[in-house]
């Protein structure tokens, strides 16, 4: 499965009328045919899980209007069904519609491998799929069609970069992904949060983007506030320090995200909480609640 350069290009490789002007289809597909809407699965490969209802509705009033202008690509199986490449959109539209027959683009695909690599690199390429989408895609190319991140990289037509930032994404904790899918969360900030290695920091500094809606500028600089070497006065030898007052010094470093120390003079003291730009104040007044 490593060299394929037949599915490098997705479905544009594939049909001609898709295709670049200097691209060459690496082979062709059968002329649009009418197919029946009943005969057609869906497809097991799909990387894409939610779906608009309302971009979806507005898509039946416009094919019930003007008809299906796009056809759907599938390919044909052994027991005279089909199975859906790319359209599913189209396809649960028209079923939704009640329609009998859908023109379909008709490729000769074998194996369930080659299905599952062109299902996902057109995808990628073609659909709005949401971050986590795009890393489990990327995830399955990489375990499921044996690729390595570069040649991934080159079906999909990104930098290897962008490959490896959106496989990091996998790493967060659930519910930051969960809010990532459901746009809560912008991918800037969760690319900011994979700086933090701490799981319990990551959802920590989460809940505070979303309670405060914290730009992703603030969250970048309350990161790297958190991860970087801090160039402060040594504090007194932990044996020296009560329990009480580790304890609430490391509760307040991980609520402010930024460096705490509590300085004790027998039963009083003084809370000394540091800042390294104005953004970073902000932030601090906001978690205290201050405003």
């Amino acid at each position: 499965m490593v060299n394929k350069p037949r599915l490098g290009r997705g479905l544009g490789a594939l049909i001609p009328d898709l295709a670049p002007v200097d691209s060459q289809p690496k082979r062709e597909p059968s002329s649009i045919e009418q197919v029946a809407v009943a005969k057609v699965k869906p497809n097991p490969f799909q990387p894409r899980h939610n779906f608009d209802l309302e971009a979806l509705n507005d898509l039946k009033n416009s094919i019930n209007e003007k008809g299906l202008i796009q056809p759907i690509t599938v390919r044909r199986m052994e027991d005279t069904t089909y199975q859906l490449i790319a359209g599913e959109r189209r396809l649960r539209a028209v079923q939704e519609l009640g329609f009998e027959f859908i023109p379909a683009y008709i490729l000769d695909i074998k194996s369930d491998e080659d299905m599952l690599e062109l299902s996902l690199i057109e995808n990628i390429q073609r659909e709005e799929l949401n971050p986590i989408e795009v890393a489990l895609g990327f995830q399955r190319l990489l375990t499921e069609c044996n690729l390595t991140q570069e040649e991934v990289a080159q079906k999909v037509g990104k930098e290897r970069s962008t490959v490896t930032n959106f496989l990091r994404l996998l790493k967060l904790p659930t519910p930051i992904q969960d809010s990532l899918v459901s746009k809560e969360l912008s991918m800037g900030h969760a690319r900011a949060l994979i700086a933090i290695e701490d799981p319990d920091l990551q959802l920590n500094l989460w809940q505070k983007i979303i309670k405060n809606k914290l730009s992703v500028r603030q969250v970048e600089s309350l990161v790297k506030n958190a991860t970087q070497p801090k160039k402060t006065v040594a504090p007194p030898a932990p044996e020296d320090v009560p329990i009480y007052i580790q304890d609430a010094e490391n509760r307040l470093r991980t609520k402010l995200a930024t460096q705490v120390r509590i300085i004790t003079k027998g039963d009083t003291g003084k809370i000394e909480i540091e800042f390294y730009s104005r953004d970073e104040l902000e932030g601090i007044l906001n978690h205290l609640d201050v405003y």
